[in-house]
């Protein structure tokens, strides 16, 4: 049952911590030479309007709320079930958006309002695996667009026997990365093999690796000395023109052999500029999540892939279950989570900060 009064229900986010950051970034804003660092005054108005936008939807969704409690009192005094019934339903739906707001509170990391890079990768198991990998791209894919976001494909390596190698897109939209930056890792389905005559059951991995795209306010200095630049012909859908030319770019970053290939843009020129672009923003999380200062502190073969450490099971038999391993939350529909139904697992993830 709904509370009668604002007074009976706790705010599920931190609402003074908002106002003091909105304070102190007025506070930046009002002091002398704001503007001599653009980059920093950038920053500080992204957080400023951010701030503003919360604490504004937060005060909306509680008036809103508190009308509702009242209505219901006043219908329930009257004995209309009927209007109180239309009101309870009315509360749950503001409920819902007033949780789905407690949950963007937490989307408040350096990058986390960027647009989202997704890459998938293929892991070890051969066509079951590439089989798997073009199922999580499909389920990304349906899940951003479920959302409202934007997509697009930058890269598909496709493979004759079925499946997909490796696939590179742009998932656009306000805090995509946000939602989407721990669903990082390696993605594990157990399932009848529909590649194994015998109907044996086949386990197979693949990764995904998420990253900012970054702001082109944001200099990342890369050693060109560094870099090891291929270029080849593209392969599947792409036009006519694609097809008959070198214009697909691979970039190789050599310190860490990170390896980032694009093909579906128009010219090798386009293809290099967006390859440059997901490196740079590969580059910068790496160095956040190795605590590296700088870039040229990362060194090592970052290029590779570890199958041991899951961070989501899909099993399709001998049962149906999708489990997270970092936070226990399990769904019994397989097929509604390779659908995009992912919301739960995302949102039990980011819950995790909040606890």
């Amino acid at each position: 049952m709904p509370p009668r009064s604002s007074k009976n229900w706790v705010i599920p986010f931190d609402l003074a911590g908002l106002t003091e950051r909105l304070g102190a970034a007025d506070t930046a804003m009002a002091a002398d030479g704001f503007w001599d660092d653009r980059e920093k005054a950038q920053r500080v108005l992204k957080e400023k309007k951010r701030c503003e936008f919360r604490i504004g939807e937060f005060h909306k969704l509680k008036r809103a709320l508190d009308d509702i409690a009242a209505l219901i009192e006043l219908t329930e005094e009257e004995n209309d079930l009927s209007m109180a019934l239309e009101i309870r339903q009315s509360y749950a739906d503001w409920k819902k958006e007033f949780d789905d707001l407690r949950i963007r509170t937490l989307l408040d990391g350096e990058y986390d309002a960027n647009n989202a890079i997704l890459s998938v990768h293929a892991g070890s198991g051969g066509t079951d695996a590439q089989d798997w990998a073009a199922m999580l791209l499909r389920m990304y894919m349906r899940w951003a667009e479920d959302k409202g976001y934007k997509t697009k494909l930058w890269d598909l390596q496709d493979d004759s026997a079925g499946g997909i190698k490796s696939a590179t897109f742009l998932v656009e939209g306000e805090n995509a990365y946000g939602y989407l930056k721990n669903e990082k890792g390696v993605h594990r389905i157990v399932r009848i093999s529909p590649f194994d005559s015998s109907g044996r059951r086949h386990t197979s991995f693949s990764s995904l690796d998420v990253m900012p795209e970054l702001d082109d306010d944001i200099q990342v200095e890369i050693n060109p000395d560094d870099l090891r630049i291929d270029t080849f012909r593209s392969s599947g859908a792409g036009g006519q023109h694609v097809n008959k030319t070198d214009s697909a770019v691979r970039i190789t970053h050599i310190p860490t052999n990170i390896v980032v290939s694009v093909q579906n843009e128009r010219s090798q020129h386009q293809n290099k500029e967006v390859a440059m672009r997901i490196l740079k923003a590969r580059l910068v999380e790496l160095a956040e999540r190795e605590h590296k200062e700088s870039l040229a502190e990362l060194a090592g073969d970052y290029g590779q892939i570890s199958w041991g450490n899951q961070i989501r099971s899909y099993v399709f038999h001998p049962y149906s279950l999708v489990k997270d391993h970092r936070t226990g939350a399990e769904v019994g529909n397989v097929q509604a989570v390779m659908d995009g139904d992912l919301d739960y697992f995302i949102n039990e993830k980011l819950k995790m900060k909040d606890t």
